[in-house]
């Protein structure tokens, strides 16, 4: 009996170490993740920055935002939350301006989920100056002459400049894409799904709260 005492505690740890070693053998790196090279800076100083990469009207994009919105409710410890809006072409730009507009005007909570509900659900594109100065006024009670001002800003330009830049330095192909302290990208296609995209997001960030 004294014997068992002794080497329960041992036995323990070794289970403990044997978990361990099961969960982070689960996702690795080139399969479920790769590897940002080089590693670029976050806008988060002392927590881990969780980046999301999307385009209004991307489907996909679309169907992962339950999941986003999930992660947000339950963030991992030290971790951050970021948004980025991806501009692979000219004609993905009008919504990233609007994703900034939204921000600057402080709107953005009254914006983001509708917009993606207008384009998927209601089957409308969104993607004229006038449509979504039209939908700001009704969403978001935003006069439609200082959504135009914002919109065309110069604080817009250089959002919109730096998200184009970050995109290529993440070496990001397609949306949505995830980008876990400037250092791994992540996506539904190496991860096998939305699902499983978030469990590798949160082993990420718990990989670098251990760095």
């Amino acid at each position: 009996m004294q014997l068992i005492k002794k080497l329960f505690p041992i036995m323990l740890v070794m289970n403990l170490v044997s978990v361990s070693t099961v969960f982070a053998a689960q996702y690795e790196e080139g399969i479920h993740y790769e590897r940002v090279v080089p590693a670029q800076p976050t806008s988060t100083v002392d927590k881990v920055e969780i980046l999301e990469i999307f385009w209004y009207g991307c489907p996909h994009c679309f169907r992962f935002e339950p999941f986003a919105e999930r992660l947000l409710r339950k963030m991992p410890e030290n971790s951050q939350f970021v948004r980025l809006p991806g501009i692979f072409r000219p004609s993905w730009e009008n919504h990233a301006r609007a994703f900034y507009a939204a921000e600057l005007l402080g709107i953005f909570d009254k914006i983001h989920k509708p917009l993606f509900s207008a384009i998927h659900l209601e089957k409308r594109k969104m993607d004229t100056e006038e449509e979504l100065a039209d939908f700001f006024s009704t969403h978001g009670d935003i006069d439609k002459a200082e959504f135009i001002k914002t919109f065309k800003s110069f604080a817009v330009e250089t959002r919109l400049r730096r998200a184009k830049t970050m995109t290529s330095r993440y070496g990001i192909d397609g949306v949505p894409a995830v980008v876990v302290n400037g250092k791994y990208r992540v996506s539904a296609r190496g991860a096998g799904s939305n699902a499983e995209m978030v469990k590798v997001i949160r082993f990420l960030v718990e990989k670098e709260n251990q760095s």
